[in-house]
């Protein structure tokens, strides 16, 4: 075999190993808070920990009406932390919603190793918590980006009154394979999140919303997801939207208000 086959097998093979060990650096990029870090906002909240087990405590905020229509559970992105997340809470707490963001393990002041399985465990700790103080019909799951992943599982394993994805990718694992085309992505990868398959067993009505511009996750994804059951699923186009200025456009806020006050 030519020496240069060798030089691509083996360049392929040293790009792996760095990929499989450092991947967790190149997916999350959280922001760190001290666990003595104080929140401050101009509306009533409260500030939870969920101690999932020893050594893994979950932190959430918790922007509370008196007497709420129902509960968005918002799972975020994979940057910051709830400390920056925390604006978009105004886009539901306006209609009566209460709000409730998490941080995954180690973002904010949420502490534990970081492996899909935990992680997906975590947040449905959380949710039964939240079943605990809210009827389950009056709950919204809301899954941002990266967090679509994590909210379609719970809403899969739960019965919600909504779904909204925003942003949603079709699996984590396509998202990465356009970004490494030359690498054996689906062995390497620790983190797939099969939206793809866990949406086939959502019993409420799902609502995705995504932007026509955005060339990070491509609407595509959304299209793929609305396709496995098009009865159960909206897709909401927001045209000229890219990944991150969806709040920006009249349009989402349209939908949102549109789904809350139904």
């Amino acid at each position: 075999m030519p020496s240069f086959i060798w030089y691509i097998i083996g360049s392929i093979a040293l790009l792996s190993v760095l990929a499989y060990f450092l991947q967790e650096r190149l997916i999350f990029k959280p922001e760190k808070l001290k666990q003595d870090f104080q929140f401050k906002y101009d509306i009533p909240f409260r500030e939870y920990f969920f101690d999932v087990e020893p050594g893994v405590r979950i932190n959430g905020l918790h922007f509370y009406r008196d007497q709420p229509s129902g509960l968005i559970l918002y799972f975020h992105g994979n940057t910051r932390s709830i400390k920056g997340w925390s604006k978009y809470s105004r886009d539901f707490y306006r209609y009566n919603y209460d709000v409730v963001l998490v941080d995954y393990r180690g973002f904010g002041k949420s502490t534990g190793k970081r492996s899909e399985k935990d992680m997906l465990t975590d947040m449905q700790f959380v949710y039964e918590r939240l079943k605990e103080k809210y009827a389950e019909h009056h709950i919204i799951v809301y899954g941002r980006s990266i967090g679509s992943g994590f909210a379609t599982k719970i809403a899969s394993d739960n019965k919600p009154r909504y779904l909204i994805l925003d942003a949603p990718y079709y699996s984590f694992l396509k998202v990465v394979e356009r970004f490494l085309p030359i690498l054996p992505v689906r062995y390497v990868l620790r983190f797939h999140l099969r939206a793809d398959k866990w949406i086939r067993y959502v019993n409420c009505h799902t609502y995705i919303i995504h932007g026509t511009r955005d060339w990070l996750i491509p609407l595509k994804h959304s299209e793929r997801l609305q396709k496995i059951n098009p009865n159960k699923i909206t897709l909401i186009r927001i045209h000229g939207g890219g990944h991150n200025n969806l709040p920006s456009f009249d349009e989402y806020h349209n939908f949102v208000r549109d789904i809350l006050k139904y």
